[in-house]
């Protein structure tokens, strides 16, 4: 019997997160009731730009670095941060291969307004799993649990930590001049290779 595993929810997860939910066996639970750790993905990801790799952080109210629930943390709009993101999108994408083609599905989340990051995240990693056409069924925790087990990836996928999973190299659109960046989000690997993608996970 597989143990359960045990995902944090990101926003435009890292490949290597999906690397990890393709390879899971037994329950995958998604973490809703964590404390909202800072400077992770939760509310970042990385994107290969003209000059390089850039970071794209969704701001949060002021307080969630306070041990508050990751339910309970609000998204901020003191500035249009998603506007920013969009522009940052088609800028780093418009020349790949298949932007186009998912376009539409991304642009609503650059648009709609939510309320709660924990939402946000949750929709985006629903909209990303069927674009990658990922069968698996998922729970969202009930509460934190500390659990010892290589199935927590709760800490493990970090910005600054090392790959836990080797990633397969692919074509990016400004390799030429920056050269290849890994942990990426996973968008830069869906513009870049569209269907082709899940054969990179």
């Amino acid at each position: 019997m597989h143990k359960a595993t045990i995902f944090p929810l990101f926003y435009l997860p890292p490949i290597h997160y999906f690397t990890a939910l393709k390879q899971s066996q037994g329950e995958i639970l998604l973490e809703i009731h964590e404390h909202f750790p800072k400077q992770t993905y939760r509310n970042r990801a990385s994107i290969h730009s003209p000059n390089g790799k850039l970071d794209l952080i969704v701001p949060v109210e002021r307080g969630a670095e306070v041990h508050r629930p990751i339910k309970d943390v609000r998204i901020s709009y003191e500035f249009n941060w998603q506007r920013i993101h969009w522009l940052s999108l088609q800028t780093s994408y418009r020349s790949s291969a298949f932007f186009e083609f998912y376009e539409d599905d991304f642009a609503p989340f650059y648009e709609k307004k939510w309320d709660f990051l924990i939402d946000y995240n949750q929709e985006l990693f629903t909209l990303i799993s069927r674009l990658l056409k990922l069968d698996f069924s998922y729970t969202p925790t009930t509460e934190y649990k500390i659990v010892a087990t290589e199935l927590d990836f709760r800490k493990t996928i970090h910005p600054k930590k090392n790959l836990l999973i080797s990633a397969s190299t692919y074509y990016q659109v400004f390799e030429d001049r920056n050269g290849f960046i890994e942990k990426l989000s996973i968008v830069d690997l869906l513009f870049n290779q569209g269907p082709h993608t899940r054969n990179h996970i």
